[in-house]
């Protein structure tokens, strides 16, 4: 199986044409409300700012997490606070920080630092309210081993690699049926000579899910469907496989939106489009019917262990944890680099979509293995990167 983009419909998250009736409910076309009709709408369906996530999303965790809500509740709280830590922990480590994760059994941030650091950095890091484990390299060193193996040409038995702080080495991920064959094995060979270096073997190999065009959702270029990440000043972002820059994009209803401003992909896999036509941004992601829309107030960071869920045209709601961050993925179409890896499932037409953790933006979905029914891995490209990128303004509640 080769890797494919996870394009097919429309707005995974954010632009809306006016009001929509109740959760689940297609959005209106433009002459059917008022911009001030669907922000009142709006502040209808999403959650209280006193509450720590909808009850619709806390639900999705449970689904898919094997929670009870009061431990949805608690683990969300658990990861605020553990972001925050990460925040600290890694301004008090310096140059002897080797990555960080959340662990959901103790609810705690553990930090990794190498072995040389002073008893002083030691701690500074433990006094920010991290565990600590003594690793080998630092993360730095990680990551120049693997912008060492970046360069190198990967061969289609080769999924991707990415830095595990947990083990202090660069994971190169291949598949099980093919680990034997010759290019393979030379391109382990060479990322070895790059650092240290694990191996893996998975099943299937990443890909992006694409598809033919599917009636009935929003968010169309040419023939191909993709969901709408989230919502910028201007505009709103999305996966960079779902069109070239000067592409043409139409809504649900075949009404113009806008066009692609930027878009990269491979060697990235983001974009975003402008946004005009009667059409407007909200600073929300869309249930779907599954669960109620959920306000989006920021993009702060989650760690690696934290939950997360994703909303795609396809397959709605679905939730999981981060897996690791800035892994390589090796598409059939060139390597998509700075990827963060997740254990929540998507299937074609969720390329572009939202990826939220609480009511933080995380990313935007590129490709996967599996699917919905049997389970899978996504990856995504994190928000912050596409804003820096094209100077971008996440609009937020």
């Amino acid at each position: 199986m080769r890797r494919t983009t996870a394009m097919r419909t429309g707005l995974a998250t954010l632009l809306l044409l006016g009001t929509w009736a109740g959760a689940g409910s297609l959005p209106a076309s433009a002459t059917d409300a008022t911009p001030d009709t669907a922000a009142t709408d709006t502040a209808q369906s999403v959650r209280t700012p006193e509450a720590p996530a909808s009850p619709a999303l806390l639900s999705a965790m449970q689904r898919d997490l094997g929670l009870t809500r009061s431990q949805a509740e608690a683990r969300l709280a658990d990861e605020k606070a553990a972001a925050a830590v990460e925040t600290r922990a890694r301004r008090a480590a310096g140059a002897a920080y080797g990555g960080s994760w959340f662990d959901a059994a103790s609810g705690k941030l553990t930090v990794a630092v190498t072995a040389a650091a002073p008893d002083a950095t030691v701690d500074a890091v433990r006094k920010s309210g991290a565990n600590i484990r003594t690793v080998k390299h630092s993360a730095r060193q990680l990551d120049a081993v693997k912008a060492r193996i970046d360069k190198l040409p990967a061969p289609d038995g080769v999924s991707g690699w990415h830095v595990d702080p947990s083990t202090s080495a660069v994971v190169v991920s291949v598949i099980g049926a093919q680990r034997a064959d010759n290019d393979v094995q030379k391109f382990v060979e060479r990322a070895r000579a790059a650092g240290p270096v694990t191996v893996e073997e998975t099943a299937e190999e990443p890909r992006t899910f694409a598809a033919g065009t599917v009636g009935g959702d929003p968010y169309y270029t040419g023939n191909v469907r993709c969901s709408i990440g989230f919502s910028v000043h201007g505009g709103f972002v999305t996966a960079g496989h779902c069109g070239r820059a000067g592409a043409g994009v139409s809504g649900w209803d075949r009404s113009h939106i806008g066009n692609f401003q930027g878009s990269s992909f491979p060697d990235n896999d983001y974009a975003w489009v402008n946004v005009g036509s009667g059409w407007w941004t909200v600073p929300v992601v869309l249930g779907w019917g599954t669960v109620p829309d959920q306000l989006v107030r920021g993009s702060a960071e989650a760690p690696v262990g934290a939950s997360i869920c994703r909303s795609g045209s396809t397959t709605r709601w679905h939730c999981g944890t981060v897996l690791g961050k800035n892994e390589t993925v090796n598409y059939s179409q060139g390597a998509v680099h700075q990827m963060t890896k997740t254990s929540v499932c998507a299937e074609p037409g969720d390329s572009g979509g939202s990826y939220i953790s609480g009511d933080q933006a995380q990313g935007v979905t590129s490709g996967g293995s599996g699917n919905c029914s049997s389970g899978g891995q996504t990856w995504y490209q994190p928000i912050n990167e596409i804003l820096n990128r094209y100077g971008l303004t996440l609009h937020t509640a």
